[in-house]
């Protein structure tokens, strides 16, 4: 092949090679280069592929030493980019959790409006069964548990929210149980949206129904001093964090019950990337509430204090889901 049909055939590759040298030379972060006839950047490894065997066959053809060298240097200029040091894990997690996710949130608000029913409802219906009868609760939950619950918030306990077998634990034990447990909640109502969605609305149903019959039971033992103080400060970032693993769950039933013009797999593929995003933020959230359950629930500030960062925590949440990534391109 003569040089000229060799260029004539391959420089649409190098111009598109050359924009997305551009943008990631750039440091844009955009999932797609922008300008006319815009690529996108998961191309880029197939298109360095590609001048790589451009640069080999130039040079063993001996074309021009001009073209071999502009070919050379797009080897060089993308070697660089495909194996360059990538930003630490810290960064791209911050980007996310200040403009990804909650527009993301946003963009499904009826959907976590109506988790936040399932889980609150119940939560307040049983509270208020359980504070006017003693009964109640056993209708739910194990006598033995019941015993367990008493004992971890009586206010003799010297480490309100840990039972006797816990006693001994650190913080950061303590931190280790709380992740799991957190994470295993939000991962369960989020898998449940896969039964048509009643998987997640029932694991919200029970979650809500437990934790009021839990909150009645021992307010009306007036263990409520040492229980509300505990969980003051953790419960705006877990109950809603919870929440938003369960709309996703919904995300994923949505898509089964109503896949509107796409089949039922199509239209899974698509809401499984919102609810994936919903996951992960929802998972940060579980993080910072089993931080703040393990090293600040359990200290010994006092209630009035306790009861402040709380509120603050509901302020300052509301005001992140409502306004976080608003200025951006997309913002909701």
């Amino acid at each position: 092949m003569k040089q000229q049909q060799f260029e004539t055939a391959n420089t649409a590759a190098w111009d598109q090679y050359r924009r997305l040298l551009e943008t990631l030379e750039g440091g844009r972060s955009g999932d797609r280069a922008q300008g006319e006839g815009s690529v996108d950047l998961d191309r880029f490894p197939h298109l360095y592929r590609q001048v790589c065997g451009h640069y080999a066959l130039a040079c063993s053809r001996g074309y021009s030493p001009g073209l071999s060298s502009d070919l050379h240097d797009l080897v060089r200029r993308g070697y660089c980019q495909v194996y360059r040091r990538r930003p630490r894990l810290i960064q791209p997690a911050l980007t996310f959790m200040a403009s990804h996710f909650p527009r993301t949130l946003r963009r499904h608000a009826l959907l976590f409006w109506l988790a936040m029913a399932l889980l609150f409802a119940p939560m307040l219906g049983m509270g208020l069964a359980t504070h006017a009868d003693g009964e109640v609760i056993y209708s739910l939950i194990e006598a033995t548990q019941v015993a367990e619950l008493e004992a971890m918030y009586d206010p003799s306990n010297p480490r309100p929210g840990r039972g006797v077998e816990r006693q001994a634990d650190t913080d950061f034990a303590m931190f280790g149980f709380y992740v799991m447990n957190n994470v295993g909640i939000g991962f369960r109502s989020f898998a449940g949206g896969l039964i048509l969605g009643l998987g997640s609305a029932f694991i919200l149903l029970f979650n809500g129904s437990y934790i009021g019959a839990a909150a009645g039971h021992l307010t009306r033992l007036d263990y409520g001093t040492t229980f509300w103080p505990f969980v003051a400060g953790h419960a705006p970032y877990e109950l809603t964090a919870i929440a938003i693993s369960g709309a996703a769950g919904l995300l994923l039933g949505k898509a089964l019950l109503v896949p509107g013009n796409r089949t039922r797999l199509a239209a899974l593929r698509v809401n499984a990337r919102d609810a994936i995003l919903l996951v992960g933020g929802a998972s940060i959230m579980l993080l910072l509430a089993a931080v703040v359950e393990a090293f600040w629930s359990s200290g010994p500030a006092p209630a009035p204090v306790k009861y402040g960062v709380g509120v603050a925590g509901w302020l300052l949440l509301g005001l992140y889901l409502t306004l976080a990534g608003r200025g951006s391109s997309h913002g909701a």
